[in-house]
């Protein structure tokens, strides 16, 4: 079962910077769509950003547009979120999912019974 560890999150200041990190440890990611999703406290996870299995297809939630910048490195078996100008509103747990699938799919929806991994934590404060 393909694995996916996160990292890179912290604490920031409001217009600061981060990148966070998606890496498989097992398994290669060239035929997967990748998707960012993040969780803040007491709201539902949803979706930030996708790339498709290439990196020729991307997508992000208007919240996010100009801001963030989703990348892959597929012979890392790694994905990137580069984070800029980040809010307070971008705090929250942010995972990554890997499925053999469409970028549009992938960012359609949150998947459903996926298996998460621990997420990193993104917080934006003062």
């Amino acid at each position: 079962q393909l694995q996916l560890v996160e990292s890179g999150g912290g604490l920031v200041q409001p217009g600061g910077s981060l990148r966070l990190s998606c890496a498989a440890s097992r398994f290669a990611l060239d035929n997967y769509a990748i998707g960012w999703f993040r969780q803040a406290p007491g709201k539902e996870r949803e979706g930030v950003s996708c790339i498709s299995s290439s990196g020729g297809i991307t997508n992000y939630a208007d919240s996010v547009k100009g801001r963030f910048t989703i990348s892959r490195d597929n012979a890392k078996k790694t994905s990137y979120l580069q984070m800029n100008s980040l809010k307070p509103e971008d705090t929250g747990v942010y995972y990554c999912a890997a499925i053999i699938t469409t970028v549009q799919a992938m960012c359609a929806s949150v998947p459903l019974r996926y298996p998460w991994g621990q997420g990193t934590q993104v917080t934006v404060s003062s």
